[in-house]
C-alpha cells in the first residue's frame, strides 16, 4: 500500500513540474513574439554630397639627388705624404689644403733653377749694353736672350711641380671619408678623398615623352625623401636634355635646390611633385565613405524610397587623393548623396536616418 502512495505522489509531482515547464515556454515565446514585434532603430549615418572641384593638375616622379660637382681628390705628382691638413666630413672651401707631399728634392733643384736664371738675367742685361755699343754680334744676344727665357721657363715648370705637390680642394663642398694616412707613399692618380659640392644641389628625374611640353624652365618643383618624412623641399627645374631616350621613350630633366643647409644629399631618392599648366575638372568624395576591397572599390549612395532614406552599394573607379577627398572617374554623378561614416553594418536597401551632427567616431568601428 505504502509503495501505491509513493508512486501516486511521484506522478503528482512529475505532472507538477511538466505543467509549469510548458507555462514557462509558453511564456517566452510570447516575450519573444512581443519584442519581435517592436520596431527596430534605424542605422544612424552621416551623408555627403559628389562634388564638382577643379584640381591643379601635377607630374609625378621618382628622381634622385646628384652633386653639382662630384669628385675623388687624386694628387698628379707621386711623393710621400708630409703633412694633411683635413679630417673625414669635414666643409672645406675652394683651394683650402688638404695634403702636403714631400717637396725636400723639388725645393732644393728649384732654388739652383732660381739662381741659373738670375745668372742667365744677368748676362742677358750686360748683352743689351754690349750690343748697343756694337761690342758684340746680334746672333750672341739672341743666345743670351733664349738662354734667360728657357732659365725663366724652367724655373717655373719646377715651381709648378711643387705646387703640385700641395693638394688642395678643387672647389667648395663636403669632405668624405678620409682614404690616406700620413707618411704613406702615393703613386700618381692615388685616390685622396671624396668630395662634393651640396649647395646648390641638382634632382635628376625622368617623364614621358607625352608630357615633355608641359615641363619649362623655372617650373617649380616640390620634393619629399624618406630622411625626413613630411617635410617638402622646394626648387626649380633648371635644364631638360634636347633629346628623348630611344631605350624608355623618356625626357630627363634636372631641377636645382638651393639646399643651404645641406641637409640633401646625393643619392638620396626623391618622391617629386611638380605644377604644370593644365586644370582638372573632378568629381571629389571624401575618403571615409569608400569601401576598399580586392575587388574593387564601393560607396553607399543615399536615396529616398517612398518616403523612406535608404541606401545602395555602387562600384566606383577612383583616382587621386588629395587633402582627405578622393577623385571619382567614373560611377557617380555631381550632386549625389553618399554615405561617409556608419557604413559597416549596411546592405543593399536598407533603411537608414541621417543625422550629420553624430560623432565620426560612433559611426566609424574601431
Amino acid at each position: 500500500m505504502k509503495i501505491i502512495i509513493r508512486l501516486i505522489l511521484i506522478g503528482v509531482v512529475t505532472s507538477g513540474l511538466w505543467f509549469a515547464m510548458q507555462i514557462l515556454v509558453q511564456k517566452k515565446a510570447q516575450d519573444l513574439a512581443a519584442i519581435a514585434a517592436l520596431p527596430r532603430p534605424l542605422p544612424t549615418i552621416a551623408v555627403a554630397s559628389v562634388r564638382s572641384e577643379t584640381w591643379q593638375r601635377y607630374l609625378y616622379a621618382i628622381g634622385s639627388f646628384v652633386a653639382v660637382h662630384d669628385v675623388n681628390v687624386t694628387n698628379e705628382s707621386e711623393g710621400k705624404i708630409t703633412s694633411i691638413h683635413f679630417v673625414s666630413g669635414q666643409h672645406v672651401d675652394d683651394g683650402d689644403v688638404l695634403v702636403i707631399l714631400d717637396t725636400s728634392v723639388d725645393a732644393a733643384e728649384l732654388l739652383a733653377l732660381k739662381a741659373d736664371q738670375r745668372l742667365n738675367e744677368i748676362q742677358f742685361e750686360r748683352s743689351e749694353r754690349l750690343l748697343a755699343d756694337n761690342t758684340i754680334s746680334k746672333s750672341e744676344f739672341d743666345i743670351a736672350a733664349a738662354r734667360r727665357d728657357e732659365a725663366i721657363a724652367m724655373t717655373r715648370a719646377k715651381a709648378a711641380s711643387v705646387q703640385k705637390k700641395i693638394i688642395r680642394a678643387p672647389f667648395s663642398g663636403m669632405l668624405g671619408i678620409r682614404k690616406i694616412d700620413l707618411g704613406e707613399y702615393l703613386e700618381s692618380g692615388s685616390e685622396i678623398v671624396s668630395l662634393q659640392m651640396l649647395t646648390p644641389i641638382y634632382l635628376d628625374f625622368a617623364t614621358i615623352e607625352r608630357l615633355m611640353t608641359q615641363i619649362f624652365v623655372g617650373q617649380v618643383v616640390e620634393a619629399e625623401v624618406h630622411a625626413y618624412p613630411g617635410e617638402v623641399f622646394h626648387g626649380a627645374v633648371s635644364a631638360l636634355e634636347p633629346g628623348i631616350d630611344r631605350a624608355t621613350g623618356n625626357v630627363r630633366i634636372r631641377a636645382k635646390f638651393d639646399n643651404v643647409d645641406r641637409r640633401l644629399r646625393p643619392g638620396m631618392f626623391a618622391e617629386i611633385k611638380s605644377t604644370v599648366a593644365r586644370i582638372d575638372e573632378v568629381l571629389t568624395i571624401p575618403d571615409t565613405a569608400i569601401t576598399y576591397t580586392p575587388y574593387g572599390n564601393s560607396v553607399f549612395v543615399v536615396h529616398n524610397d517612398a518616403g523612406e532614406m535608404r541606401v545602395s552599394r555602387r562600384q566606383i573607379e577612383t583616382g587621386q587623393v588629395r587633402s582627405g577627398r578622393v577623385a571619382v572617374l567614373d560611377g557617380l554623378t555631381a550632386g549625389e548623396i553618399i554615405v561617409s561614416a556608419g557604413h559597416n553594418k549596411l546592405r543593399n536597401g536598407l533603411a537608414v536616418q541621417i543625422d550629420n551632427s553624430a560623432r565620426l567616431s560612433a559611426l566609424v568601428p574601431n
